[in-house]
């Protein structure tokens, strides 16, 4: 049956002992490599906290990723060790495994059927029963502690060289800009091969000895929420934005009074957010908040645990329409940013002075300026050593004064606050000049809730194209408003429909300038997946892929019908 599980640090101590002994088995010399993939789980602790002890350079892979791509970091990184889950891991990489010569252990945490390769060993007869802990060995704050592989939408991806020092800091900087206490409780979801995850979801909770919970899975994660009642909470916006999509499905439905009810709480709860930062002053109908607090927040609240005392938004940008509704139901939800490069976290609001349109300041001992092109550049004892055998890349992205560019337009305050604004290489080129930032546009487009997966394109063409997986419940109301079958593939391709979806697409887009027109529209029903190779592990859009993928349709579009 099953159950939640619980360790207390002792016992971790104690588990951390026997993957040390089990590790030191395998004549592993200080810098040597090994590589850890598997859902967010303590064992994944236990092994690079007796990895890292060891002074071995910890791996992180991601469990969803391509054997080809797994293949391909592990023999970059001369890895001698890879611990993975069981069957679902292991037999997919059975076809790459011969590639991997550098690995002389496969260790699984489960037995798995039909071995198929004498270097792999089921942990249950790898790990010893029991053992002492190994004594603490001198290191250098400098020594490289973990590569980290960037999900790069284009080309091979990149090891990011993170030192013990770079790790420790961030996380001390986060601790001491949010109040936090060991009576906390966190549930963590986000793969900790995610730097974000890794940082804020595991060595911030451990330095401030507060407990984690592991969640089951994303499907199960309402359930776990109400179970675990975390007291805070670290996720990308795509988690936030499912379950505020889930409100403004049941909303539809919902009675007009209800529906009206529910956007009165929500105006209300947002000026008493902006009266509470000091931007706004008092109105009478501020009262009504406790009321309102009582018919609707606290039931959104009591959906995600009910104790939140602490949000935190990062990976990607949070659209302030969702960060709008959280924060005026009483969830005090900050956005943060970062990059694998800097260990990751560079700026976050704080929940006293947070101003949700932007990224907050940097922490503590973090430098930013902007520098050419608008480019945000980031120095500070977090930034990374390089790239792994990379000198070419890191001399591309760290100057020899040790400025990371960013990659990232922004804007700073006049409190230290940072805008982004958007992503240097991602300007889409017009033929006729005209330069269009598309994360931007697809935010707004993706802003309809029949969008669940957006792409603008229109490098070297003269307009602009869009290209949308559709929400399957939106594309049903959709197709029964114009009359068409929504089962059928080719109404996909009806004139109607296109017309239909310009129309929608144009008010999302009207506050851009009037050169950025979208004139052709292909709607798809097959969602874009790391699977089929068109998102990368953290889920951004691997825009060339895309590109070649729907090549021919794309050049339709252009051609007329």
């Amino acid at each position: 049956k099953e159950a939640w599980l619980n360790l207390t640090w002792a016992q971790m101590l104690g588990e951390v002992a026997r993957w040390q002994a089990a590790l030191l088995r395998e004549n592993l010399a200080v810098g040597d490599r090994v590589a850890v993939m598997l859902r967010n789980c303590p064992q994944w602790v236990m092994f690079e906290q007796a990895a890292m002890s060891l002074g071995l350079v910890v791996v992180p892979l991601y469990v969803v990723d391509r054997p080809d791509n797994i293949a391909y970091i592990v023999n970059d990184a001369q890895a001698r060790v890879l611990l993975l889950e069981g069957d679902e891991q292991w037999q997919p990489l059975l076809a790459v495994a011969g590639q991997m010569s550098c690995v002389q252990r496969f260790v699984s945490m489960e037995k798995v059927v039909g071995e198929g390769d004498p270097r792999l060993q089921c942990a249950e007869e790898w790990l010893p029963t029991q053992a002492a802990m190994q004594p603490e060995r001198e290191r250098k704050r400098d020594e490289l502690a973990t590569i980290m592989y960037t999900s790069g939408t284009t080309g091979k991806p990149k090891g990011v060289m993170l030192s013990h020092y770079n790790i420790v800091y961030n996380a001390y900087a986060g601790l001491i800009t949010f109040p936090v206490s060991t009576d906390d409780c966190m549930l963590s979801f986000l793969p900790l091969s995610h730097a974000f995850e890794r940082t804020a979801g595991y060595y911030m909770p451990m330095m401030a000895g507060f407990a984690v919970a592991y969640a089951r899975s994303i499907p199960l994660l309402a359930d776990d929420l109400k179970v675990i009642r975390p007291t805070i909470l670290v996720a990308v916006p795509r988690i936030y934005e499912r379950i505020y999509n889930a409100i403004h499905a049941k909303l539809e439905e919902a009675p007009p009074l209800r529906h009206k009810l529910f956007t009165l709480a929500v105006d209300v709860g947002w000026d008493r957010f902006e009266q509470q930062q000091g931007r706004g002053g008092w109105t009478p109908k501020l009262l009504l908040w406790p009321l309102l607090k009582h018919l609707v927040a606290d039931k959104v609240m009591d959906r995600l645990g009910g104790r939140l005392r602490l949000s935190i938004s990062g990976g990607a940008a949070l659209p302030p329409k969702v960060s709008r509704l959280f924060i005026a139901l009483g969830l005090p939800l900050v956005q943060g940013y970062g990059m694998t490069e800097t260990s990751p976290v560079v700026s976050v609001n704080h929940v006293e002075n947070n101003r949700p349109h932007t990224v907050g300041p940097p922490l503590e001992g973090i430098q930013v300026r902007i520098g050419e092109q608008s480019a945000l550049l980031v120095k500070g004892p977090s930034n990374m050593l390089g790239y792994w055998n990379n000198p070419e890349a890191t001399a591309a992205i760290m100057d020899k004064d040790g400025w990371i560019n960013t990659g990232d337009t922004a804007s700073i305050g006049p409190q230290g606050h940072i805008t982004l604004t958007g992503r240097l290489k991602e300007i889409i080129v017009m033929s006729n000049g005209e330069k269009v930032p598309p994360a931007d546009m697809e935010a707004a487009i993706g802003r309809d809730h029949l969008f669940d997966q957006v792409m603008v394109h229109g490098e070297g063409h003269p307009a602009l194209v869009v290209l949308a997986v559709v929400n399957p419940e939106q594309w049903q109301v959709l197709a029964q408003q114009v009359g068409v079958r929504a089962d059928m593939p080719e109404s996909l391709r009806d004139t109607r429909i296109e017309h239909a979806v310009l129309e929608r697409v144009a008010g999302q887009i009207r506050e851009f300038p009037g050169f950025a027109k979208v004139r052709r529209v292909l709607l798809l029903s097959e969602p874009w997946s790391i699977e089929n190779g068109l998102l990368t592990p953290t889920l951004k859009i691997k825009r060339a892929q895309v590109v070649a993928r729907f090549a021919k349709e794309i050049e339709r579009l252009y051609q007329g019908r």
